[in-house]
């Protein structure tokens, strides 16, 4: 009954949760938001479509290729806790970026979706650095959980799913 119990309450709380995206906050220089663009890229985002020819170049812009380019890595993150910070430069919404021709991704998987998108080749213009999430700096964007924090995170959510859905 326990296991009944437990896979209602997962499918419910997949049925019902929002997605979430993450991009870069309004009111950063340019130089802030391209070091984060380059952190982001270099640090394991898909940045193929905010190349040249890619689905997402327009607009050309820092802000809007630093927006894909921290979604991406968020999702690929997991959504994990600290993963859409990127030192004050970044923050989660539930307001979907994508536009028209550009669909940020909503999940891991689908920021592991290969794009359908006509690029050009050869290797990243952007280069990782000593900045965004790291291993080391939680307190400003790691990604670093404590081992076990994502199964108590995945319980609490079930937990208050169940009690504002009863």
């Amino acid at each position: 009954m326990e296991v009944l119990v437990c896979v209602v309450l997962i499918l419910a709380n997949a049925l019902h949760s929002s997605a979430t995206w993450c991009i870069c906050k309004d009111g950063v220089s340019d130089a802030a938001l391209q070091k984060t663009l380059d952190y982001a890229c270099g640090a394991g985002a898909d940045c193929t479509p905010i190349h040249q020819n890619g689905a997402c170049y327009n607009p050309i812009t820092v802000r809007g290729h630093c927006n894909y380019a921290v979604n991406s890595y968020f999702q690929k993150k997991g959504q994990a806790q600290g993963s859409c910070d990127f030192s004050g430069t970044a923050s989660a919404t539930t307001s979907d970026p994508s536009s028209s021709g550009c669909v940020y991704p909503a999940s891991a998987s689908a920021a592991n979706a290969t794009p359908s998108t006509n690029t050009t080749s050869g290797s990243s213009p952007y280069s990782t650095g000593a900045f965004g999430p790291s291993s080391t700096d939680v307190s400003r964007g790691g990604s670093m959980l404590q081992q076990g924090s994502s199964l108590f995170c995945f319980l609490i959510t079930l937990l208050f799913s169940a009690l504002l859905r009863g």
